[in-house]
């Protein structure tokens, strides 16, 4: 049995209708991750349950299969993006039937489990696909996106004329950053390896920085609001960089020799943790319909090969997004 079987027609021996999920029953490395039979979800009061195409794959996803972080212990089926067509519609739901295309997060962190066949989510956690993108084009961007638009939009109120700094900005958030830090009309500089520097100008990055042999905080350049995926060291010197007044906003916990800095530089520091949030998927499909966003798929793989994905993502060397593809 295969995950290209048709779902729709799969049951138990017991005429229970059932799916392949990408299943770990302990933590640790890709090899936890086995293609499992389980029972097929039904959707409650307010969901539905969608027939996954796609599943964006991220590295909180990586992360919470070695360590769980804040999930509790495992079974569980890790996977957060998803784009797929409506299976079900649960009581009460109004905004969508059967049939359609949607895309979206599963809130975060606990409503994991988008790296399976299919997977019940809020209704409103979801909005229509796209028309002008794919399955895979729309499951690279959920998560990312989101992350990126509630940093730099929503907690920062980025501008026109401010100068924005994003860390690891190849990446799966960053080079998502990148396109909705011009698109408000800022002044973009990233960082990230000179081989990658090519695909960031094509983004619209105005300045490009090589992490491995140039030094962000050494040239004098004062910026209004930095987004760091990277932490540690790069945090606390990117206080440095900072206007008065200045943001720097995190997307992972800040120590405390940070914040001291920033409190002295007399700027602010703060943790983002991405929300499920339907007005900001609508604002994420409404840049793509306009072309002003699009996801970079540097890799897809089978559901039954995603702890290959999982390897290949944690080399650290993705360009932008990799897509587990279930249909």
């Amino acid at each position: 049995m295969t995950s290209t079987d048709k779902p729709e027609n799969r049951d138990s021996p017991d005429g229970a209708p059932v799916m392949l999920a990408l299943h770990q029953t302990a933590l640790g490395g890709p090899e936890v991750l086995r293609l499992t039979e389980l029972p097929r979800p039904a959707p409650g009061p307010g969901e539905i349950l969608v027939a996954v195409h796609a599943a964006g794959l991220n590295p909180t996803d990586f992360k919470h299969r070695a360590s769980r972080i804040f999930l509790p212990p495992p079974p569980f089926t890790l996977g957060w993006d998803v784009s797929g067509t409506v299976a079900a519609t649960g009581f009460g739901v109004t905004l969508f039937r059967p049939g359609d295309e949607v895309f979206g997060m599963l809130p975060y962190p606990y409503g994991a489990g988008s790296h399976a066949e299919f997977v019940t989510g809020p209704a409103r956690a979801f909005v229509a696909k796209p028309a002008g993108i794919d399955h895979v084009q729309a499951a690279a961007l959920p998560l990312a996106a989101l992350t990126a638009w509630q940093a730099l939009v929503e907690t920062a109120g980025v501008r026109a004329g401010q100068r924005v700094l994003i860390h690891a900005a190849a990446g799966g958030v960053g080079h998502l950053a990148v396109q909705i830090a011009k698109e408000r009309g800022a002044h973009v500089t990233g960082t990230a390896s000179a081989a990658k520097h090519d695909f960031l100008r094509e983004l619209g990055a105005d300045s490009c920085i090589d992490y491995h042999s140039g030094d962000f905080a050494g040239g004098g350049e004062r910026f209004d609001v930095v987004l760091d995926a990277v932490g540690g060291e790069t945090a606390l010197r990117s206080v440095e960089v900072l206007r008065p007044g200045g943001l720097l906003v995190s997307l992972l916990p800040v120590a405390g020799d940070t914040l001291a800095a920033a409190e002295r530089a007399r700027v602010r520091a703060v943790v983002l943790l991405v929300e499920h949030d339907q007005a900001g998927m609508r604002a994420v499909a409404e840049l793509v319909d306009r072309g002003r966003l699009r996801a970079h798929v540097c890799a897809t793989f089978p559901l039954a090969e995603g702890a290959r994905a999982h390897a290949a993502g944690e080399t650290g060397r993705t360009t932008g997004k990799i897509v587990i593809v279930v249909r």
